[in-house]
């Protein structure tokens, strides 16, 4: 029979369950510990974050569709399909707006974590794992992605432009364009964690990447009128990918079922791929 005063103190072994048991929770929830991190650090710059999600799009849709729509009164021929110029680029400019915050929180975070703050070297110096590092700056960035995407969509289809004609789908284009902005930000992070000096990398990348994938992937007309020593930077970008699945889930554009399986397998492919490389620089980085 158990005294009272042994019930009251635990005995050694107790104590080390316990312990052993409080020393595995941040490692069972280590990713959600780095993605509160992630987006509590995103406090320093809310209202950037706000203005851009909301203003940006505001000022696109206004220029397109007051501006540039009312002098381009033919309509845009999409896969045989005749669509106003507005329900075109509306769905791109919807990805690249997640994949512009993709190269924001998957470059210089992940730079500071890694060399500027060294926060990075913290968190694996407690209980979490590096892989859970990355997973944890993937979900940030999504998040931030997803409010992006949401306000995107919810100016595109609130606004009296039309440019959503099937709202019952139209809200599909929020995952699409999240989709585009992982298959092109995970990759990104990957390299980002390789980086050991800033030289201007990122800028490179801005400029000799982003610049051209956003003017040549169909963004503001149909990739099929290029000319073809041009169209190839189209399909190897996600935003043409992504925008493609937008405009399926906006206007039900015409697209063959056997493209819509290409468009996910190549943005999943960049994802898996990107994923693979982003963890194992972490762990090899982390292990210095």
């Amino acid at each position: 029979m158990t005294s009272p005063a042994t019930a009251a103190h635990p005995t050694l072994d107790e104590l080390r369950a316990e312990a052993t048991e409080w020393a595995r929770k941040p490692r069972r929830f280590g990713t959600w510990y780095v993605t509160e991190h992630m987006v509590r650090a995103m406090r320093a710059y809310g209202w950037t974050i706000i203005v851009g999600a909301v203003g940006q799009p505001i000022l696109y849709l206004l220029g397109l569709a007051v501006g540039l729509a009312a002098l381009i009164t033919v309509p845009i021929v999409d896969h045989g399909q005749e669509v106003t110029y507005l329900m075109f680029v509306a769905p791109a400019l919807l990805a690249t707006a997640t994949i512009s915050v993709a190269s924001e929180e998957m470059t210089y975070p992940v730079m500071a974590g890694f060399k500027w703050r060294r926060y990075f070297y913290g968190f694996n110096a407690s209980p979490l794992s590096s892989p859970q590092i990355a997973n944890g700056v993937i979900i940030a960035a999504s998040a931030r992605m997803v409010v992006a995407s949401a306000a995107y969509y919810l100016i595109v289809w609130l606004l009296p432009f039309g440019a959503v004609p099937h709202p019952e789908t139209g809200w599909l284009a929020i995952f699409a364009g999240v989709f585009a902005g992982l298959a092109f930000g995970i990759p990104l992070m990957a390299y980002a964690a390789s980086i050991q000096d800033d030289k201007g990398q990122f800028a490179l990348v801005q400029r000799f990447i982003f610049m051209p994938m956003f003017l040549f992937s169909g963004t503001f007309y149909p990739l099929d009128t290029l000319p073809v020593w041009l169209q190839w930077i189209g399909w190897i970008s996600p935003l043409w990918h992504g925008a493609e699945l937008g405009r399926l889930a906006t206007y039900h554009s015409a697209i063959a079922p056997g493209m819509v399986a290409v468009h996910v397998g190549y943005l999943l492919l960049l994802c898996v791929a990107g994923y693979i490389w982003a963890r194992r620089n972490f762990v090899e980085r982390l292990a210095k």
